[in-house]
């Protein structure tokens, strides 16, 4: 397995090692040993969630506040997206900023987005299915997010807004500039 370390402090991508041959392939998508060893991160996940979506779903931002805040491992078991995590830790030097990455079932890529991130994606294929193991359980009143277009954060979600498909609530979220503002 390798893993791609970005400017954004925390964020990892990993890409474990695809085993082919005449049969199909095999693919260990998680370890928790391997996954010490590699990030230098000691986590416990404690639930999965899985996502089902159509083509051009957009999904987030979304976080859990305070000391419900999680750490995810996300992936992709069927389709494709774009996965985005945005820095929304305090007094962090790259607040605001945010990594995209495409994960695929073809490519097996595992994106590691740790606690103090907004995090959203938009599914590039129908019947997308979107896996994630979270650190912590989740619980409805620390639940917060941030609007997907905002302009301080700048994400190009490669699909024209007309073509998304958004829920109300995801609509309905501030921008970025409202978490420092209520301080």
């Amino acid at each position: 397995m390798q893993v791609t370390r970005f400017n954004i402090e925390g964020v990892l991508l990993f890409e474990p090692t695809l085993h082919k041959d005449s049969r199909g392939s095999f693919v260990e998508v998680f370890s928790e040993r391997e996954f010490e060893a590699l990030s230098g991160v000691s986590t416990h996940f404690v639930q999965d969630n899985e996502s089902h979506s159509r083509k051009y779903v957009l999904r987030g931002l979304h976080f859990q506040k305070g000391e419900w805040a999680q750490a995810k491992l996300v992936r992709v078991a069927r389709g494709r997206v774009l996965d985005v995590a945005v820095d929304i830790r305090e007094g962090s030097s790259t607040f605001g900023k945010h990594i995209a990455v495409e994960l695929s079932e073809e490519n097996h890529r595992q994106l590691f987005i740790p606690k103090g991130f907004a995090h959203g994606y938009i599914a590039l294929e129908d019947n997308t299915l979107f896996l994630y193991k979270c650190d912590e359980y989740y619980h409805p009143e620390a639940e917060g997010g941030i609007i997907w277009n905002d302009p301080a954060i700048a994400i190009d979600w490669g699909i024209a807004e007309s073509e998304m498909i958004i829920s109300d609530k995801d609509r309905g979220y501030g921008l970025l500039s409202d978490l420092t503002s209520t301080k």
